[in-house]
């Protein structure tokens, strides 16, 4: 084939070819000129031009053709431009192979491009690693306004949870509403236009999007689904208002645990030192896995010869007795592989290092789990609050969880490790899968993947359920997960309700921090801001540091929230097993605060009694 680029001795400057030529051409040429131009192309160590050329090109001193090229980061690329639509190398659109035969220039088109990525890949990474060694200092000021946003977020819920929640609520009414509003002035001024009637089924799939925000069949369906999500928004107020109080008064019950153990903010960071350990545990043995391959030579030759195709050593391979009988073989490199039991399971090694690296994370995940619900269990079922709580709620439940939970903690994450392993496996079938035309297998494959993600989604629930329960009561993991389960069916509308609103309410804390502080470092990095803007760095893409800062408040975000939410799902099973357990009579007391009582009771809501007391 075309060989795209040619060969350069290492050096600075660069000098590139401006004429087609083969070194077969060049070497039988009759003018003495052309071999001396072709030499400057050759290894500075090649002085015999003499010498025949299959042994020049054999021993690669010499490339095999040159072509015009022009010089970029001291290579020589293909001189290749379009003149009227024709592509052209030089001023000729075909050249000479070497082999008597013309090709098109445009061969050469396809390994100018690859290499081209390739060196605009390098130099935007060049790039982006210069904007991070400017502005790492700020980034790390973004992150750290993140974690002071999330605190006080947090300190704002516990004292306003009840406003800020019916704020929220009112301001996505409005939004909503605004919205409504908005479609409809646009289905009225789009009436009359030329091309607005035409209906969505006559257009078809369209790629540039744009093109429906001019039909009036659009804004009508969009009105449409705005107000039929509003109504049931409305409904839903109106029908849950009782439970939507239960939920706030959780939240500021959460807000007053997380008063009482403020070291449950940071655990958080522990939980990610140990999913770092795992990872790096897991990327370091795949390195190890995949670059212990070995090369491969063979034996290859051009006439017939016994010895073809078998594995040879190029130390020994000129004194071995192969060339005396091939005079013309050759050992060339093969593969990267091995022919050991060892090499021919490596696939399998991989796969199962890829399982492990699941279990070990979920198992971390579900320590971080047991450890929190175990501390604000312990806050919940303290019957003088605070007085009732071991000294150092969060040391005792990680202790208590490392101590007797260890087994029940690895059989779940184990299961959900396997669930995600058939889910990677479905995802690699289903990369294999794309190049063939089996409409039934593909199907297949999409039905299955939906059904073990929604498997996925469905055991972490469970799982975050049952590990409450293994907190509070110290069964095992299917003893906890199937009372969580019973105890949470019992209360479907209360778990529904609550997960819906604290959700909800949580996702808007994180989208309020995530929005500001990416504002804020738009703003700053681009110089928009008067008081600081010979301060910021000089940059080569202002998207890198705002990206990362985005990035990193997210997690940040999360992790304050995510306490959060473990906070409150554990008080509300333990809410669930007191209301089921106990009367509110002077022999059968709530252990809930007196906050929680006096909404329940202001609610008129009856304790759903279970005969069949759970534990």
């Amino acid at each position: 084939g075309a060989r795209a680029f040619t060969h350069n001795p290492p050096q600075l400057s660069v000098k590139c070819p401006d004429r087609y030529l083969t070194y077969l051409g060049a070497y039988s040429s009759r003018a003495p000129g052309e071999l001396e131009y072709y030499r400057q192309f050759c290894v500075p160590e090649f002085k015999n031009p003499q010498k025949a050329p299959i042994e020049v090109l054999k021993d690669k001193e010499c490339p095999a053709m040159i072509i015009p090229s022009t010089p970029l980061a001291r290579r020589c690329f293909p001189a290749i431009r379009a003149k009227k639509g024709v592509i052209m190398v030089g001023n000729e659109t075909t050249y000479d192979d070497g082999r008597g035969r013309r090709r098109n220039v445009t061969e050469l088109l396809e390994g100018a491009k690859k290499a081209n990525v390739v060196l605009e890949t390098r130099q935007l990474a060049m790039k982006i690693f210069e904007d991070y060694t400017v502005s790492w200092y700020w980034i790390i000021i973004g992150l750290v306004i993140a974690m002071v946003a999330s605190l006080i977020f947090i300190v704002l819920l516990r004292f306003l949870a009840g406003i800020m929640v019916w704020v929220m609520i009112v301001m996505v009414i409005l939004v909503l509403g605004y919205g409504i509003f908005h479609c409809y002035l646009e289905y009225a001024k789009l009436k009359g236009e030329a091309g607005s009637d035409v209906s969505l089924k006559d257009l078809g799939f369209q790629t540039d999007l744009r093109v429906y925000l001019h039909l009036r069949q659009t804004w009508l369906a969009f009105m449409i689904i705005l107000c039929i999500v509003e109504v049931v928004i409305i409904l839903l107020l109106i029908f849950l208002r009782k439970r939507i109080l239960i939920a706030i008064a959780l939240i500021k019950e959460a807000s007053r645990a997380i008063g009482h153990i403020m070291m449950s903010l940071l655990f958080p960071l522990c939980t990610f030192f140990l999913l770092c350990l795992c990872i790096a545990y897991w990327a370091s043995t795949a390195v190890f896995l995949s670059t212990s391959n070995e090369a491969i030579y063979k034996v290859f030759n051009e006439t017939a010869c016994q010895f073809s195709g078998q594995t040879c050593k190029p130390e020994t391979f000129n004194t071995s007795n192969v060339t005396k009988l091939c005079p013309d073989a050759q050992c060339l490199f093969a593969f990267y592989g091995g022919e050991t039991a060892y090499h021919k399971y490596l696939i399998v090694l991989q796969f199962f290092n890829v399982f492990m690296f699941f279990w070990l994370a979920n198992f971390v995940i579900a320590l971080g789990q047991v450890t929190l619900a175990g501390a604000f269990a312990s806050y919940y079922w303290a019957f003088k609050k605070p007085d009732d709580m071991p000294a150092f709620p969060l040391f005792s439940a990680f202790g208590r969880a490392l101590r007797y939970h260890t087994g029940s903690l690895a059989f779940g994450s184990l299961i959900l490790a396997i669930v995600q392993v058939i889910r990677v496996t479905l995802e690699y079938l289903d990369h294999r899968l794309k190049a063939a035309d089996n409409k039934f297998a593909k199907f297949l494959l999409s039905c299955l993947k939906c059904c073990f993600w929604c498997l996925e989604k469905f055991i972490k629930f469970l799982n975050r359920n049952a590990y409450i329960m293994i907190a509070i009561y110290g069964t095992n993991f299917c003893t906890s997960a199937r009372n969580a389960f019973f105890l949470l069916m019992r209360n479907i509308i209360r778990v529904a309700v609550l997960d819906k609103v604290t959700d909800f309410l949580f996702f808007l804390g994180k989208l309020l921090i995530v929005g500001s502080v990416g504002i804020l470092a738009f703003f700053f990095f681009t110089q928009r801001i008067k008081l600081v803007q010979d301060t910021a760095p000089p940059l080569n893409y202002y998207w890198v540091p705002i990206l990362t800062v985005i990035v990193g408040s997210y997690l940040i975000a999360h992790g304050f929230f995510s306490v959060y939410g473990m906070c409150v799902d554990t008080l509300f099973l333990c809410f669930c097993e007191d209301l089921e357990r106990n009367d509110g009579s002077p022999e059968r007391p709530y252990y809930m605060s007196p906050e929680l009582s006096e909404i329940l009771l202001k609610g008129n809501l009856e304790p759903s009694k279970s005969t069949d007391s759970q534990g």
